[in-house]
């Protein structure tokens, strides 16, 4: 009977982490609204943001237009600390454009299908530091990269504008029969000792982009809350 009550409680687990194809996050307001708006982003616009907008006078533009569903810091599979924001598009994929956020330097790895990053040497927050701009999930599910031609595989260190586009929402996870949700994942990452960027999936070689875009963009200050320019 144990081992019986055990596997149903599992299953409802299960059954109360599966908010979205590709993500498993506890249940929140926030999370439940996201659900809403995937099936009729036109009904709530106002729960949107837009793309290359700035909230008063925050440093960053927005970079994309839609929904910031899931915030710095949240958790996934119950460990995972998220490092950045998530901002899910209201069109077909391949169709919702991404733009700088700042002026930097853009370099797209050889092996980056869908991602790019963008050294900012001086930090608007924190002039004294250099921090990267990380971008990911621009191409569909088998890796057709939605990244604009003129930042093609190897392209290092290659200075654009704020405002410039960069590529359009996707939904690639590096598993083609696992998609994420289409969305653009947007972080700050700092520097190495040795200017490089870090490791982007850990939460402490990341900065809380808050202050950056003028919204509350952390977990625990905004659980239920649409993240909107205030």
């Amino acid at each position: 009977m144990i081992i019986i009550a055990g596997f149903v409680i599992g299953l409802f687990v299960v059954f109360l982490l599966g908010i979205i194809p590709g993500f498993h996050i506890s249940i929140t307001t926030r999370s439940q609204r996201l659900r809403v708006y995937l099936k009729n982003p036109a009904s709530h616009t106002d729960w949107s943001i837009t793309a290359n907008t700035s909230c008063g006078t925050a440093p960053f533009v927005l970079p994309t237009n839609g929904m910031i569903g899931y915030l710095w810091d949240d958790t996934f599979y119950l460990v995972h600390r998220h490092t950045g924001i998530d901002i899910f598009g209201p069109t077909e994929l391949g169709e919702t454009p991404i733009y700088a956020a700042y002026d930097g330097y853009l370099t797209r790895m050889a092996d980056w299908k869908s991602t790019v990053i963008l050294r900012v040497p001086s930090d608007p927050i924190n002039p004294e530091d250099q921090i990267w701009l990380y971008y990911t999930h621009m191409a569909d599910a088998v890796g057709n990269s939605f990244i604009v031609d003129t930042f093609p595989l190897d392209t290092v260190d290659v200075f654009v504008k704020q405002g410039t586009l960069l590529g359009y929402q996707g939904n690639y996870s590096g598993d083609p029969s696992a998609p994420v949700g289409m969305h653009l994942h947007f972080s700050i990452v700092k520097s190495d000792s040795d200017g490089s960027f870090m490791n982007e999936t850990k939460i402490d070689n990341t900065l809380d982009p808050s202050p950056y875009f003028g919204i509350s963009l952390r977990n625990e200050n905004a659980d239920s809350e649409v993240a909107i320019c205030p």
